[in-house]
């Protein structure tokens, strides 16, 4: 939780907002797993993390993709925002903005967050935990493409 006073003098605590993305290849997923030392570590997630200052979603979405995958991607799309105060295993009850989006070439390495990435077939999900509510998003993702739902899925 972010500790914020407004302008009154009133203090709130807020909360933190970030990216997650669903990056697809040839009807696969990109997995990573999360360094230990993180929270939900040792698990595969759906890459992502804080926007920064003085950057967008789609700037944060490209940043965070890159520095944890090595990948550049294309047809960056909105695909849902989770915006539950109560998200599995979460400590600062982020409200995430979740991508789609396509590889393109790989131009660097996984950063210190990642220690393993794999491309996963959506009928070959990992059998170990998943990290924080991604494996519900990655099943909101199978459902969009099986119903042909309109984007953005707002719940």
């Amino acid at each position: 939780m972010i500790k914020c006073t407004f302008e009154n003098g009133d203090q709130a605590l807020l909360r933190h907002v970030v990216i997650d993305a669903i990056i697809l290849k040839e009807g696969k997923i990109l997995l990573v797993k999360r360094a230990e030392k993180l929270i939900e570590g040792g698990k595969w997630a759906l890459v992502g993390g804080f926007v920064e200052q003085n950057e967008n979603l789609k700037q944060a979405a490209e940043r965070e993709i890159l520095e944890e995958s090595g990948y550049k991607v294309n047809d960056l799309r909105l695909f849902t925002i989770i915006d539950n105060p109560h998200r599995k295993n979460e400590d600062r009850q982020n409200i995430s903005f979740v991508f789609i989006c396509e590889s393109k070439e790989k131009i660097g390495e996984s950063d210190w967050e990642v220690t393993e990435q794999k491309w996963f077939d959506v009928d070959n999900l990992p059998s170990e935990e998943v990290a924080f509510d991604h494996l519900e998003i990655i099943q909101l993702y199978l459902r969009y493409k099986k119903e042909n739902l309109k984007l953005p899925i707002i719940n």
